[in-house]
């Protein structure tokens, strides 16, 4: 279950490194904007879980698509670096927690009890709850999801052609802004969707809930591959693995020292990581 929340969450992460080249560090706080948006659609309008998860994966859509807006998009129409695009995405990150933090006035907030069954099911010496077993199914549904829209659609070839050249695929008729507008909607959607999830898994929403898994997605994209979709979903299920088996046989404290010397032994034996592959580009990128 941790492994499938630290693969959606880096699913929507690396889906914009793959076709803009450019890590965005506001999708943490996007992630946390469909958490809240989730929990107040339970909470202030009563609406039943499902909908609320739509209504998350709707508003963290949109939010990505603003930062896009406002943040990179003025830095490609003028063909500045990729680190102009970190800072711009970081300074913006800070608006979205801050305005998370006024609206829950720096509360943990919680859904109400009963918003899912609670439900505990005992096998081969396991005691896993329903609520485990649909975070892992729908994790893992929303990641085949985009995979085939990805590889089966013509919207997901044309976000392909634009990450390999985005003039070629200019030259063959695609529009890059209407690319970069799916590809940041669809990142924001699954970050809702996972603060929805976590919100739900651990019973907390707060306004730095996307920090931690902010950290954990490098770990992620890295040891998958930089911009592979597979090796995001791979990643996060091996890293889930490895911080729960740390905690088990080890020691608690020991977690996250181990998952960063993870991170560091595969830069240096593996920078590409398991399923990318290594290349250097230089491109001017307008839109």
């Amino acid at each position: 279950m941790t492994g499938s929340t630290y693969a959606l969450f880096a699913l929507g992460f690396t889906l914009v490194f793959g076709v803009l080249h450019v890590l965005n560090l506001a999708h943490g706080a996007v992630f946390m904007v469909g958490a809240f948006a989730g929990l107040y659609s339970v909470t202030a309008a009563g609406l039943p879980l499902p909908a609320a998860l739509v209504i998350a994966m709707l508003v963290g859509g949109l939010v990505s698509v603003a930062v896009d807006w406002l943040a990179l998009r003025p830095l490609r129409q003028r063909g500045t670096t990729e680190f102009a695009a970190i800072i711009s995405s970081l300074g913006i990150a800070q608006v979205l927690m801050s305005a998370g933090q006024a609206v829950s006035q720096t509360q943990i907030m919680r859904f109400p009890f009963g918003t899912f069954p609670v439900v505990i099911y005992q096998f081969w010496g396991l005691r896993i709850s329903l609520l485990q077993i649909v975070i892992l199914l729908l994790s893992l549904a929303l990641a085949l999801a985009l995979l085939l829209f990805l590889f089966r659609t013509d919207f997901g070839r044309q976000i392909r052609a634009v990450a390999i050249s985005e003039r070629t695929a200019s030259l063959l008729g695609i529009r890059p802004g209407l690319v970069y507008f799916q590809t940041f909607f669809i990142s924001g959607a699954l970050a809702g969707a996972a603060g929805v999830i976590i919100g739900l898994a651990f019973n907390s929403v707060h306004f730095l809930m996307g920090e931690p898994y902010l950290l954990r997605a490098f770990v992620v994209i890295v040891l998958g591959g930089l911009g592979s979709i597979g090796g995001a979903l791979v990643g996060g299920l091996l890293l889930g693995l490895v911080q729960t088996f740390s905690v088990s046989y080890l020691s608690s404290s020991l977690s996250d020292a181990i998952t960063y010397s993870l991170l560091f032994g595969i830069l240096l034996l593996r920078p590409s990581g398991l399923f990318g592959k290594l290349h250097i580009e230089t491109r001017v990128v307008r839109a």
